[in-house]
C-alpha cells in the first residue's frame, strides 16, 4: 500500500451531508438522522450540512430540533463546519424583498446554525451584496460565524462579475466575511457518466465527441452555447444540461492564487470516481501545493454533485472512497511543494 504524508494540521477533512440527497428524498429516515449517521457510521467525524434539507419548518426551525440535533451530533462524536443558508428575494412573484425583510429571513437561519455548533454558514457569491453583509457583520461576530460567500464552476476569479463581487467581499476587510471555494472549477476533463447521461438522453453525439476529448479548448463552450440557442438539447436532460454552462469548470488552481488569502473553506466537488488520467486526483494535488505554499487554514468538504444522474450509489461508500482520494491527492501535492 502507498504511503502517504500527512495533511497539514491547519486543515480539517469535512464530509458533506448534501452527498445523501438521494437518501433525504427516499425519507426512510429524517434528515438529522442520516447527518448524524455520517458522524456515527465514521464516514467523517465533521460534517457541513443544509438547513433547508434538515427541517421542514426552515427557515426557523424551533430551538427544540436545533437542540436535539446538537445533542444527537456531540453524542456521536461529531461537529458542524457549514451550514448552507438561504435567502428568498421574492416576497411574491412580482415583488422583491428589500434588505430588512431579507435580512428577517436571515436571522433565524444564523441563530440556528449557532445553536447547532456551526463555525460558519454559507450564500452563493454576490447573492447578500455589501450593504446586507455589512448589516450582517455584528450578528456574525455575536454568534461567532464565519460567512461564506461561494464561487463554483465558471465563477472564477477571472470573470468580470465574480471579480466585482470578490472585490467587494475584500473591501469589508473582516474575517467574519470569507470566500468558499469549490473546485468544480478545476475540471480537466468532464466525467464519462454525466457525458453517458446526456447520450441517453439524447445530446448530439458530434457534441458529445467534441465534450470528451476538447472540454478544454475555447471553441468547445461555443459549440455548446450554440446547442442550446438551436433548440436541439433535449428537454428531458435541459436541467442536467446546464451543467456545462454553470457548474462545471475549466480553470486551474493557480488562477486561485490571488484570492486564497480570502478563502476559508473549499468544497473538493467531484461527480464520480473515475480518475482516468487522473481527472479527479490531478486537480487536488495542483491544489494542496497551491495551499500549502501559501498558508491556508480551513476546510475541504468532500461533496458530490453526481447524485443527479448516479443516484443509486451509496453515498456513504463514495463518500469514504472520495474521501480517501481526497486525503492522499492533497497530502502529495502539499508535501511536494515543500
Amino acid at each position: 500500500m502507498t504511503q502517504h504524508p500527512p495533511l497539514p494540521d491547519a486543515w480539517t477533512l469535512t464530509a458533506s451531508a448534501f452527498n445523501w440527497t438521494p437518501e433525504v428524498i427516499r425519507a426512510e429516515r429524517s434528515a438529522p438522522d442520516i447527518a448524524v449517521g455520517i458522524v456515527a457510521d465514521d464516514v467523517a467525524p465533521v460534517i457541513e450540512v443544509e438547513l433547508g434539507q434538515l427541517w421542514r419548518s426552515f427557515p426557523t426551525p424551533t430551538d427544540e430540533e436545533a437542540d436535539e440535533f446538537a445533542s444527537a451530533l456531540v453524542t456521536a462524536g461529531g461537529a458542524v463546519s457549514i451550514v448552507g443558508v438561504s435567502l428568498d428575494d421574492w416576497a411574491t412573484p412580482t415583488r422583491r424583498r428589500d434588505d430588512d425583510e431579507r435580512l428577517a429571513f436571515l436571522l433565524p437561519q444564523l441563530r440556528t446554525s449557532h445553536r447547532i455548533g456551526a463555525a460558519g454558514v454559507r450564500l452563493p457569491i454576490g447573492q447578500a451584496g455589501r450593504p446586507l453583509l455589512e448589516r450582517l457583520r455584528p450578528h456574525l461576530h455575536e454568534l461567532d460565524l464565519t460567512l461564506y460567500e461561494e464561487i463554483q464552476g465558471q465563477q472564477t476569479p477571472q470573470n468580470p462579475v465574480t471579480a466585482a463581487a470578490i472585490e467587494s467581499l475584500a473591501a469589508i476587510d473582516d474575517p467574519r466575511v470569507r470566500l468558499l471555494v469549490d473546485v468544480s472549477m478545476l475540471m480537466p476533463a468532464l466525467p464519462d457518466s454525466y457525458l453517458d447521461a446526456l447520450a441517453t438522453g439524447g445530446v448530439s453525439s458530434d457534441l458529445l465527441a467534441r465534450l470528451r476529448t476538447a472540454w478544454l479548448e475555447s471553441d468547445t463552450m461555443d459549440a455548446v452555447v450554440g446547442m442550446l440557442r438551436s433548440g436541439g438539447v433535449p428537454r428531458r436532460v435541459q436541467t442536467m444540461y446546464m451543467n456545462l454552462l454553470v457548474r462545471f469548470g475549466r480553470s486551474r488552481a493557480e488562477d486561485l492564487r490571488g484570492v486564497v488569502p480570502l478563502t476559508g473553506a473549499f468544497h473538493l466537488k467531484f461527480w464520480d470516481l473515475d480518475d482516468t488520467a487522473d481527472r479527479v486526483s490531478q486537480p487536488l494535488r495542483d491544489l494542496g501545493a497551491l495551499l500549502a505554499s501559501t498558508g491556508f487554514r480551513g476546510t475541504l468538504t468532500s461533496e458530490w454533485g453526481g447524485h443527479e444522474w448516479l443516484d443509486d450509489e451509496d453515498a456513504s461508500d463514495i463518500t469514504r472512497r472520495h474521501l480517501s482520494l481526497a486525503r492522499a491527492a492533497l497530502a502529495d501535492g502539499a508535501a511536494a511543494s515543500t
